[in-house]
């Protein structure tokens, strides 16, 4: 008996975890409002009544899923090498006309901010937590020794980021996008290069 227990828990923890991942593309592509249960749990394989097995509410899956893309976002952030150089990397690649066209593979900030905005504590919660942990990785390339005096600039960088990323979604002239995307950038390596003092360290 104990191991078809284990094999159940086992087995339910696997589906919870494809739930909030197909989910997890849906939200992003679709927004949360214009993302039914229905339409989750066949993301996922499943039937519409399996769904309060694994959540409480729409809500309570919305808050995995905010947590879940976050934590993916902080994990690729973290795993690059110190330093602006990997961030200038980043950069380009976050404000590139490919994230641009894939929402539902991209950054949830970008995807889902004005949504969140609306939800209810546990989302905005969840999103609290998972943006701060962002800022402190890229305060952390920012000054490694001292990631503490640079939150201020990982915050602004961040904040361009996700402000330029959705004014270029939301235009409909793809070449004005793209100026847009490219003013992104070099706003964005302003913001690092005044950030840096003649002694090289983060004010």
């Amino acid at each position: 008996m104990p191991k078809v227990a284990r094999y159940d828990a086992e087995h339910k923890a696997h589906t919870r975890r494809r739930i909030i991942e197909t989910a997890g593309r849906r939200v992003k592509q679709d927004g949360i409002d214009g993302s039914g249960v229905a339409a989750l749990m066949a993301d996922a394989g499943l039937t519409n009544g399996a769904f309060y097995a694994h959540f409480e509410s729409k809500d309570d899956l919305v808050a995995h899923v905010v947590a879940d893309q976050l934590d993916a976002q902080r994990a690729a952030l973290a795993s690059l090498p110190e330093g602006r150089a990997a961030l200038q990397t980043f950069i380009r690649e976050y404000l590139s006309p490919g994230h641009r066209d894939d929402p539902a593979g991209g950054c949830p900030s970008a995807a889902l901010l004005d949504e969140i905005g609306r939800c209810g504590d546990g989302v905005r919660e969840s999103y609290t937590a998972g943006t701060t942990s962002i800022v402190e990785v890229i305060a952390t390339h920012l000054s490694p020794e001292h990631p503490s005096d640079a939150r201020r600039t990982a915050l602004g960088l961040f904040t361009i980021l996700v402000g330029t990323m959705q004014l270029a979604r939301a235009v409909s002239d793809r070449e004005f996008s793209d100026v847009v995307l490219g003013a992104g950038i070099s706003n964005a390596q302003l913001l690092l290069d005044a950030a840096i003092t003649t002694e090289g360290t983060i004010t």
